[in-house]
């Protein structure tokens, strides 16, 4: 196996010389060359944070999926580390699935899918996937430990086990999909990571809530439980489900040995283009802090050409405020990438544009609008060229439909189109706008929602500039720092 793991990494080395650059983010985490998808193992171990993710290594699409790996003391600026497991056995011939990392009395211990397709390669009416073991007495490098969970009997889709400690014993949360075409998640109980007992179905979907449920994870927030999953095969309605395949959360109470019982039913984590299976970790002072792939299945991926695809969200703490209302916003680790702010001046738009900054690739920007003073058909903030043409990424009050729109135009690589949230009542709009080579992040006051999307301006189109059209918008206050991973 350890050849199998140098020939993927000597081929990584080879494929990072072909990289380029033009898209490639500054704080956010990417593969140094090949593909990524879903992270996995997210953990702080021994001083230290770590990311794994799903990680073709031999070129920019999706193939037989190894776990990649970096590690960090911040969150935000990871070291590449070599890929830490590559398929290849009997029960990981396919591919090492998703999966999750914890501390066993010492020793990193990473929980994955094995995957075999028991047909074509990509066919997924017959294949096999089982939860596997591998440990690490470095954090580097893992030895795997075979095969420790089967599937039920009737259960062919059974993949990212998500694993904690509770209760003097360990949990494991699996999706999976039922006889009948039902997404579920699996709930286990072991005695050892090698040692596990089914327990319960702790949820199921009905015949509106998905096919198969991926990436599950069950943790306690405040005085709830969450539980965080991507369902696949929810239908568009109005303005929710747009992308192919969602991520959210049901919330509610659980106690070991007893039932899931639901509080509210299930909600998106994330509004924007760009956003799946999410994971999360507990940091070195115990917040809950969430990590997204900020891409979606079957998008169309322009960095391919540059020999790499797919990058990380930034990491993001959930909260639950005083009203009950679940808050997602950056780490606050995210301070310390900023160099000397410039402040925006209040003003009053009319029917015109003001500019921020004319070649702007990696930035934070925080806005404050009166909305109730702002009468403006369309107000906000746009990326684009000086004169408002060509590809163009916006962020945006539309007045008559009241909502806060992030739209999209890059025609060239068939990425068009908005994905929305419902503005708040009250009548000010607080935005924390993060920029990348690549990606634009809006969180709307102070957590309330947020929208994730991957941009591809050309180098002509990076110009930042305030807007408004048809009418007044005030801007109460604003301030934009330059952002530089350390």
């Amino acid at each position: 196996m350890n050849s199998l793991i140098g020939r993927a990494n000597d081929a990584l080395q080879t494929l990072a010389s072909q990289v380029g650059h033009n898209f490639y983010p500054h704080y956010h985490l990417a593969p140094p060359a090949g593909w990524m998808n879903d992270p996995n193992g997210l953990i702080f171990f021994n001083g230290q944070y770590h990311a794994f993710y799903q990680h073709h290594p031999y070129d920019e699409n999706w193939g037989p999926m190894h776990w990649g790996h970096a590690t960090s003391l911040d969150m935000l600026s990871w070291q590449h580390q070599p890929i830490a497991l590559a398929p290849g056995d009997s029960w990981d011939k396919d591919g090492c699935f998703s999966g999750c990392a914890v501390d066993d009395n010492g020793v990193l211990s990473l929980i994955y899918t094995g995957h075999v397709w028991l047909k074509a390669e990509g066919d997924d009416s017959a294949i096999r996937e089982v939860q596997c073991l591998a440990t690490s007495q470095d954090g580097i490098h893992f030895d795997k430990q075979g095969v420790v969970l089967n599937p039920p009997e009737g259960i062919m889709h059974f993949r990212d086990p998500k694993v904690w400690f509770e209760d003097d014993c360990w949990w494991m949360v699996v999706g999976a999909r039922d006889e009948r075409g039902h997404g579920q998640v699996l709930l286990y109980r072991g005695s050892s990571l090698q040692q596990w007992q089914f327990m319960q179905v702790l949820a199921r979907a009905d015949d509106s809530m998905g096919y198969m449920w991926e990436c599950p994870d069950f943790f306690s927030l405040g005085n709830e439980r969450i539980l965080m999953f991507s369902p696949q095969g929810l239908a568009a309605k109005g303005y929710h489900n747009r992308n192919l395949f969602q991520s959210g959360v049901l919330r509610g109470k659980w106690q070991p040995g007893g039932d899931f019982k639901l509080s509210q039913p299930f909600t998106e984590l994330d509004l924007g283009h760009d956003f799946y299976a999410p994971q999360s970790l507990v940091t070195a002072d115990g917040r809950r802090v969430i990590i997204g792939w900020m891409d979606m299945w079957q998008s169309p991926m322009p960095t391919k050409a540059d020999n790499w695809s797919g990058c990380l969200t930034l990491p993001r703490e959930l909260s639950i405020d005083s009203k009950g209302d679940l808050l997602i916003q950056p780490v606050r680790e995210i301070a310390a990438l900023r160099q000397t702010g410039l402040t925006i001046s209040p003003i009053k738009l009319v029917q015109e544009q003001q500019i921020l900054a004319e070649n702007c690739r990696s930035i934070e920007l925080q806005l404050t609008w009166n909305t109730t003073a702002s009468d403006a058909e369309t107000y906000g903030v746009q990326l684009g060229d000086s004169q408002g043409m060509g590809g163009r990424v916006s962020v945006y009050v539309d007045n008559q439909a009241n909502r806060l729109i992030l739209d999209r135009y890059y025609p060239q690589y068939g990425l068009t189109g908005y994905r929305s949230v419902a503005l708040p009542e009250q009548g000010l709009l607080s935005l924390r706008i993060f920029i990348d080579s690549s990606s634009l992040e809006v969180f709307i006051n102070d957590g309330q929602a947020c929208m994730s999307s991957r941009i591809y301006p050309a180098e002509h189109q990076r110009c930042l500039s305030l807007f408004a059209q048809n009418g007044q918008a005030e801007l109460l206050r604003g301030e934009y720092w330059p952002l530089v991973a350390r």
